[in-house]
């Protein structure tokens, strides 16, 4: 059975408020335009997962939220391991995901550690080693399930920036 991953950095984030704790800092304008042009272009390209599993911390929630108009049917469960997670940490809540198709937003350092160590080949890309805001990978993996999903098992389908698909 073919498994696909979508693995999303949240976009862009307000620094304007110092105050603010990192957990609750929201998109700034850029941040907005960035995860809806995102989400177009994973439904565009029909990247459609069924199922998301997104950080509690403002950013990421609301790149979802920018996102998930472009992507109808996926419902989202938001899960605060993610917030700022290892990646076994982020595998060990993917493992808990029941769709063949699965999204996950989330942050670096993380999800650019994980997205390195997941695909058999890099993309050949040059910002795939940062992981930018709002970068995105689709890889797919050979797996029964997603406890099954290894690291170096994965194959590159696509990886994007938002400054590609604006």
């Amino acid at each position: 059975m073919t498994l696909r991953l979508i693995l999303t950095r949240h976009a862009k984030s307000d620094w304007d408020d110092p105050l603010l704790d990192d957990h609750d800092r929201p998109l700034n304008p850029r941040g907005v335009a960035s995860a809806a042009a995102m989400g177009a272009w994973l439904g565009a390209q029909g990247y459609l997962p069924e199922q998301a599993l997104v950080s509690t911390a403002t950013r990421a929630v609301q790149t979802w939220q920018g996102m998930c108009p472009a992507l109808p049917g996926c419902a989202a469960r938001f899960q605060p391991r993610l917030y700022h997670a290892a990646p076994d940490t982020i595998l060990a809540v993917l493992a808990t995901a029941t769709a063949p198709c699965v999204m996950m937003i989330g942050h670096n350092p993380g999800f650019a550690l994980l997205a390195e160590a997941l695909v058999t080949h890099a993309p050949d890309h040059a910002q795939f080693h940062g992981f930018p805001t709002c970068a995105t990978l689709v890889v797919d993996f050979d797996a029964p399930d997603w406890t099954m999903a290894r690291i170096g098992s994965g194959r590159t389908v696509a990886f994007a920036v938002p400054r590609e698909v604006m």
